[in-house]
């Protein structure tokens, strides 16, 4: 009689036991990315240029100066957004 107990309690807990080990512990809520606040170059640059262009990578100093300055004319820019651009496209 023990011997049949013990056999079915051996049983109900191998059966109960890989069932105990597959639960998962409960999921941590993902931390939100930081958000990144723009320059104020990058705000001019989506304000007045977005429009048309993309952002520039990979312009030299001088050459980004030559653009800024062309381009300041034609969009009625200040020469405070002048120099926000030129530090956004020249980090």
């Amino acid at each position: 009689m023990h011997t049949r107990r013990n056999g079915i309690l051996a049983f109900l807990l191998a059966i109960a036991l890989p069932c105990f080990a597959q639960q998962q512990p409960p999921a941590t809520p993902a931390k939100p990315k930081p958000k990144r606040t723009p320059s104020a170059g990058e705000l001019v640059f989506q304000q007045n240029c977005s429009r048309c262009h993309n952002a520039p990578q990979g312009f030299s100093p001088r050459i980004s100066g030559t653009i800024v300055r062309h381009m300041r004319v034609r969009a009625s820019l200040s020469k405070k957004d002048e120099e926000a651009l030129l530090r956004f496209f020249n980090p």
